[in-house]
């Protein structure tokens, strides 16, 4: 009766020892999870605002140096041009 008593204490040992590393390991596969999750973020608002400067230096660049706008060619006028060439 002791020997089976001792074979169900070794196997729940077992048991025991497997949960801690399966735990163990679920834990460090989390903690990977949230640290690439967080350099992603904080990668993500590095770039976001980097485009967000460049498209206010374009806005004031364009403020500064308008592009002219090109006329519109109606059809009468580039009949007439036609016409003259």
């Amino acid at each position: 009766m002791a020997e089976g008593n001792q074979t169900i204490m070794e196997k729940a040992e077992a048991r025991f020892v497997d949960k801690q590393k399966k735990t163990a390991e679920r834990n460090k596969a989390t903690a990977e999870y949230m640290s690439e999750a967080k350099a992603r973020e904080i990668k993500t608002a590095k770039l976001r605002s980097l485009r967000l400067a460049k498209e206010e230096a374009d806005r004031a660049a364009e403020a500064l140096n308008p592009t002219p706008k090109k006329k519109r060619v109606t059809k009468k006028a580039a009949a007439a041009t036609e016409a003259k060439t």
